[in-house]
């Protein structure tokens, strides 16, 4: 019912501004994970509007997440890690010079919806409930209880509401997957396991000891194990293969590009990993996914979607205990984390690969 009075008021302002978009923009300027979470309704958007022209905005930092996408006319980057000021005015002339005649904004900050305000953007739907949609011309209800890339698509479904895909996807190129399984074939192995065992907050980590013990548990069996992460999560990942000892393991933290690493995934059986980008990654291009939730829970929206993907958590009272993680435990007990043993993911592990 709720979506079926806000169709009806955008297909109002639609009868007013414009019969077919021309120019649609969507504005995602948050971080690796959020872009992958987009995709489906760049795709979706897409074919709505077959003959529009579609462009995104991202930061520098996820540029990268949408190389090769097939539903994109242009990826746009906007860089405000230097001047923001100067940056925000240069990137609204050339937003306003494209006269784009729709803009979808998944990003619930002020400095997104004030881009499509000062790019004289004639519709502009974005989400509800805080100052930031005040400059919306329809606003969408932020619906808790949805995964986020149904939140996402909410946004869709104002001006068509129906059933849409929310299969996330990436795009290696070929050079990315010839890469990719070239680093795999140095594996001899069966079975092959990508491990990430980063993250940007501490409290988000299943601890590198407990990591450690995982992989020295699953390469007693025919399975390689590929550890992959940022430059920033390299000694991490080498701590883990030095006291692992074994040559079933290969380290490519740092050594690969976003896609690049996407397609590592894609070669393997399995990822396992933390609340992260790499979780998002790995449903992108349809690699079961074994995460660690700690910190945050599955409620928020962000959990894996996929039908053999698997979370492991505990139930306490303490949990969830912010939006992100932070980088110590409010109650220094830490046992959101250290409740989840090796042995408990191994027998899973195990019981997925049927190895014995």
């Amino acid at each position: 019912m709720m979506f079926s009075r806000q169709c009806q008021q955008v297909s109002r302002e639609i009868d007013k501004r414009l019969i077919e978009p021309r120019k649609i923009l969507i504005i995602q300027t948050a971080f690796i994970g959020d872009v992958v979470l987009t995709t489906p309704l760049i795709r979706e958007v897409k074919n709505l509007f077959p003959l529009a022209s579609l462009d995104v905005l991202v930061i520098p930092q996820t540029q990268n997440v949408l190389q090769n996408n097939p539903h994109l006319h242009s990826l746009i980057t906007f860089d405000k890690r230097g001047d923001k000021k100067r940056a925000f005015r240069d990137i609204a002339r050339q937003l306003a010079e494209r006269r784009y005649d729709l803009c979808l904004i998944p990003h619930r900050s002020f400095t997104s919806a004030l881009l499509a305000v000062s790019a004289k953007i004639p519709l502009r739907i974005g989400f509800a409930g805080r100052i930031p949609s005040l400059l919306y011309h329809i606003r969408v209800p932020f619906d808790v209880q949805k995964n986020q890339i149904n939140r996402y698509l909410d946004l869709l479904r104002v001006i068509k509401d129906k059933e849409y895909d929310f299969q996330t996807e990436l795009y290696p190129s070929p050079h990315d997957i010839d890469c990719a399984r070239t680093q795999c074939a140095r594996l001899d192995a069966k079975h092959k396991i990508a491990v990430a065992p980063g993250s940007v907050w501490p409290t988000k980590r299943w601890p590198e000891q407990r990591f450690t013990a995982l992989v020295q548990k699953l390469v007693q069996h025919d399975i390689g194990i590929v550890l992959i992460g940022s430059r920033q999560e390299r000694d991490l990942c080498d701590a883990i293969l030095q006291q692992a000892g074994s040559d079933k393991i290969i380290n490519l933290a740092g050594q690969t590009r976003l896609l690049e690493a996407a397609a590592v995934i894609q070669c393997c059986d399995l990822l396992i990993c933390n609340d992260s980008g790499a979780m998002h990654f790995a449903n992108a291009v349809r690699t079961d996914v074994y995460a660690f939730f700690g910190p945050t829970v599955r409620r928020f929206g962000f959990a894996p979607f996929r039908a053999q993907d698997v979370v492991f958590e505990v139930e306490l009272d303490c949990r969830p205990c912010s939006a992100h993680g932070g980088r110590k435990c409010p109650q220094k007990h830490f046992r959101c984390m250290l409740d989840i043993s090796a042995d408990t993911v191994y027998q899973h592990v195990a019981k997925r690969l049927n190895v014995r």
